[in-house]
């Protein structure tokens, strides 16, 4: 699924501005899986500046709208899936819900959170989309629960080709506001990093596992 070159642009431009999303390609951050990598998200950031929270809550919205037309709640993946799930579902006027990494140990022991039937089709809201690997977990639940999940719409995604597959093989549709290309070429286009940067960026592209600078 496909979304508009422009809205990704102006996501990229917004992301870098507010340092959401940072490009260290000589100096690489480590994952917590162990991973090496010369960028970092946090999306979240993106909740303390009202235009940007804005831009992508509509932007959000509007793609659920046009590929997931039939979606009857918003599901958020816990925990940075949760507030941009309830601007969508706020501005959607649907039901909301959110899913838990693991069941709670004490209560109802619930996984699936809020007023959610299980008869409802539904999007999974995520803030970002690295190898898949959380957010198929959080639908497999859904699926348990009873829910249909039409597919996954999230801010951000680093476009792995694992991640490309584990989706595919889930038979799962999900759609980005933006992706890793369209981010260095702006990042390229507005001076946060230098032709010789971006043979770097593209190279852990490539194959981000045995990538090393």
């Amino acid at each position: 699924m496909q979304i508009s070159h422009t809205v990704a642009t102006k996501i990229a431009e917004y992301l870098l501005q507010i340092k959401a999303i940072k490009l260290q390609p000589n100096e690489p951050f480590t994952w917590a899986s162990g991973l090496k990598s010369p960028i970092y998200s946090d999306n979240r950031l993106s909740l303390s500046h009202p235009e940007i929270r804005t831009f992508i809550k509509n932007a959000l919205a509007a793609s659920v709208k046009e590929n997931f037309p039939e979606s009857q709640a918003i599901v958020g993946v816990a925990t940075a899936g949760i507030a941009p799930g309830v601007l969508v579902a706020d501005l959607l006027e649907l039901p909301f819900g959110y899913v838990r990494a693991e069941a709670k140990k004490h209560g109802m022991g619930k996984q699936v959170e809020g007023d959610i039937s299980p008869a409802q089709s539904l999007v999974v809201i995520e803030d970002l989309v690295s190898t898949g690997k959380s957010s198929l977990q959080a639908i497999d639940v859904l699926r348990d629960y009873g829910s249909q999940v039409l597919g996954l719409a999230c801010i951000f995604t680093y476009g792995l080709e694992r991640a490309i597959r584990n989706f595919e093989d889930a038979q799962v549709p999900f759609v980005s506001l933006c992706n890793y290309d369209i981010l260095i070429q702006v990042a390229l286009q507005k001076g946060y990093v230098n032709d010789a940067d971006m043979d770097v960026l593209k190279a852990w592209r490539k194959n981000p596992e045995t990538w090393n600078i």
